[in-house]
């Protein structure tokens, strides 16, 4: 099992990130409880993450519960234009993450199109006619393994079932719903996408509604999964500076057993089933080059049914959660 590690952060900033990753939304006197210190202490230490681990907690529509297109796409560009490209994208309102990588020649980026004219716009229009693009690789998600509201620090055991399940909301906290965003509740969600822990009387100035029907709707998208409360941070922070992307080609049989395998590797953020170039797409986050050969080379390359790997480190990440990250190093 790994464990985190930090030269900034404590074992109880670590341990409110996780909590975090339970339920972003969560009170401090709630988080307090749970965690054994005071909601002032609580409150201290959230402000510490968002200054030196870069915390933002966001609100994110899960695109396959709410049964919409996600695509991975990744462009090998001219050197010395990777970044252009970058920025360009993180403008669109369609892009959800974005990284450099591949030594700066590539670019790999999420995009969850609103309709198909928008991702034909963007597949067969924009970037075709970019001539510093020199090629382009598409890759629609299928299923996914892991990741979305599922946290990745949740596998270091950072807390125990009884404190996660104290953590969770409870009945009263969220009601049943379909999985659907309704046009009225777009001014909520847009508020939560910029900051998932609003609080209620925020939200409904937000929106115009009552606090009441705030709440109920709010329930109802979280209930649902239509929507979940992500927390991103920066890895480095936390002993993890390095990030790859794992483009893996399996045996049409083991698709499946290897994409759930992945899922319970501690070093996998993110996996899903794709269709295009390869069949899974993951996410690993290691500590650095050495432990990433020896998952590449032990974990990940024991697994049965798997004909190919190709890696690509990230150099920078340009967007995550919908937002612009600043330029680092």
């Amino acid at each position: 099992m790994q464990t985190l590690e930090s030269d900034t952060l404590d074992t109880l900033d670590l341990r409110l990130l996780a909590a975090l990753e339970v339920n972003a939304r969560a009170s401090f006197s709630r988080l307090g409880a749970v965690l054994g210190v005071s909601d002032q202490t609580v409150a201290r230490r959230y402000r510490k993450l968002c200054a030196e681990a870069g915390l933002r907690i966001v609100a994110v529509r899960d695109a396959e519960r709410l049964g919409q297109d996600q695509w991975t796409l990744r462009l090998r560009c001219v050197p010395d234009s990777a970044q252009a490209i970058a920025d360009a994208l993180a403008r669109r309102p369609d892009t959800s993450w974005i990284g450099i990588a591949s030594g700066g020649t590539e670019v790999v980026f999420g995009t969850r199109p609103r309709n198909a004219g928008d991702r034909d716009d963007l597949l067969l229009g924009r970037l075709t006619r970019t001539p510093r693009v020199l090629e382009i690789r598409a890759y629609q998600q299928l299923h996914r393994f892991e990741g979305g509201p599922r946290g990745w620090t949740r596998k270091f055991r950072l807390l125990t079932d009884d404190e996660k399940a104290r953590l969770r909301p409870g009945p009263a906290d969220a009601a049943c719903a379909p999985a659907r965003i309704d046009p009225e509740d777009e001014p909520l969600v847009a508020a939560l996408e910029r900051d998932g822990r609003a609080t209620y009387p925020e939200l409904q100035r937000a929106t115009g509604r009552s606090e009441s029907v705030v709440k109920r709707r709010l329930g109802a998208l979280l209930a649902s999964g239509a929507v979940y409360i992500d927390v991103e941070y920066d890895s480095a922070t936390i002993g993890y500076p390095l990030a790859a992307t794992l483009w893996i080609t399996t045996t049409p049989a083991a698709l499946h057993t290897v994409g759930q395998a992945l899922a319970a590797h501690d070093q996998i953020a993110h996996a899903a089933a794709t269709a295009g170039p390869s069949n899974i797409l993951a996410t690993a986050v290691v500590r650095g080059a050495a432990d990433l050969y020896a998952y590449l080379s032990g974990p990940l390359g024991r697994l049965e049914g798997v004909q190919h790997v190709e890696t690509s480190p990230f150099l920078r990440r340009v967007k995550q959660l919908t937002y612009p990250r600043l330029h680092r190093g």
